[in-house]
């Protein structure tokens, strides 16, 4: 059972950043659950350490969202000493209530020059269990990159060596990835590594996300977690939203900064003020009494749930964030979506919901059969009639078809073609 919104939604958990010493601090893990095993980041420098700009957080965050006990190491600590910088940095986890359990600790580099300077201290560093590093293409096929002494997954800014290959598992002990749509300049390697740094230019918000997940699928099994119920978390976010319908508390299943996208409509909400705004006035008790989700079939990876289902709803009202300024019908509504959902830790980060927006207007009414088709068509030019096109449009089929694979027989549509308008000439 999940708890009634007649009891207060528990709040968020602020950040409690402790300065260990210059270029050194600890961020606790910043979940519901509130303790996590041990990560130690290396990243450049920084005014603010706890900003989030855009729904999009600087890495010492991030990663405590995700459930970690963090310890931030940066640029001056390293030049005053990597050995003493990593002493540092897994003393200060061991010393923590909230770093549980403190056997395996991992590390996470932002640069190939940070990671050569720290990589020979980790041999002397018993909890270290595993590494990863952004670094440049070019420093990887000149074998710039030191070794370690643990397992290493490289993310690699720029295109591999071998035309269209972006993942190598060289051995038990290193993994790379490529992102070639990272522009790779030998002269300047670290700007090629940044992709993932934010507040910077050389940030790419979906690549860094994509090699975001390639960490967690790297780190989580060698580090022992943490994990977290991804469907139990996703299901208890649409319970506020559908059956208890109560902003606060479906706020209160996501981290400080979320975001939502309707790709069909463009509507949601980026950051938890607007998105707050925006369940309240045009989502939650804006959905008709019948709304229901009927679930098709449901991936849980990683860090995200991935849901087909059917939504289906009577069109009794405005429903604005689906049906921007379209009155209300009356008519029923079944339609396949499909949800791209990222799980941070223990609270979502973000939703990309997806529909065939044709068929919600087809199953309203509001498309016609026919529309006009603007362009020559070879064979029907010197009948001088205009001609129309059948829209490639199904409607309540669609959902048949996902439920059922023979309820509708397919390539129908096939059969369409143009005609000519009568009695109507150019």
């Amino acid at each position: 059972m999940f708890t009634p919104s007649t009891i207060p939604a528990a709040p968020l958990p602020a950040p409690r950043l402790q300065t260990i010493r210059p270029g050194l601090a600890l961020l606790p893990p910043l979940s519901r659950r509130g303790a996590g095993p041990g990560l130690v980041v290396v990243c450049p420098d920084t005014e603010d350490s706890l900003a989030i700009v855009d729904g999009v957080p600087w890495p010492l965050v991030k990663w405590a969202e995700e459930g970690y006990a963090v310890v931030q190491i940066q640029p001056q600590e390293i030049a005053d000493g990597a050995a003493s910088a990593l002493t540092a940095a897994c003393g200060a986890l061991a010393g923590c209530d909230e770093c549980t359990p403190k056997a395996k600790v991992g590390i996470v580099v932002y640069g190939g020059d940070l990671w050569n300077d720290i990589a020979p201290a980790i041999s002397s560093t018993s909890e270290i269990v595993a590494a990863v590093v952004y670094a440049a293409a070019s420093e990887a096929e000149t074998s710039a990159l030191a070794s370690s002494t643990v397992p290493v997954l490289q993310h690699l800014g720029g295109p591999g060596p071998i035309l269209g290959r972006t993942v190598q598992r060289v051995d038990d002990k290193l993994q790379r990835y490529w992102y070639p749509s990272v522009p790779s300049d030998a002269t300047a390697a670290s700007s090629s590594s940044l992709f993932s740094v934010p507040f910077q230019p050389g940030f790419h918000y979906a690549t860094e996300a994509v090699s975001h997940t390639r960490s967690l699928a790297f780190l989580k099994p060698r580090m022992d977690g943490p994990y977290f119920d991804l469907e139990l978390l996703w299901d208890e976010h649409t319970f506020y939203e559908f059956g208890d319908r109560s902003v606060a508390h479906t706020m209160s299943t996501m981290v400080q900064e979320p975001y939502v996208n309707h790709v069909p409509t463009l509507t949601g909400g980026i950051g938890r003020a607007s998105l707050t705004d925006f369940y309240r006035d045009h989502f939650i008790f804006s959905n008709s009494p019948d709304t229901a989700l009927e679930l098709i079939s449901r991936t849980v990876g990683i860090d995200r749930v991935v849901d087909e289902f059917v939504f289906q709803f009577t069109h009794d009202r405005v429903v604005d964030w689906m049906l921007p300024g379209v009155p209300p019908t009356g008519r029923k509504v079944e339609v396949p979506f499909t949800a791209v959902v990222n799980v941070r830790g223990d609270r979502l980060y973000h939703e990309h919901i997806a529909w065939d927006q044709a068929s919600v207007l087809a199953q309203l009414g509001l498309l016609p059969e026919y529309l006009p088709f603007p362009y020559a068509v070879e064979g029907h030019a010197a009948a001088g009639k205009p001609l129309e096109y059948r829209l490639p449009v199904a409607g309540v089929e669609s959902a048949a078809k996902l439920r059922e694979k023979n309820a509708v027989a397919s390539n129908e549509m096939f059969k369409y073609s143009v005609r000519e308008v009568q009695g109507k000439e150019h």
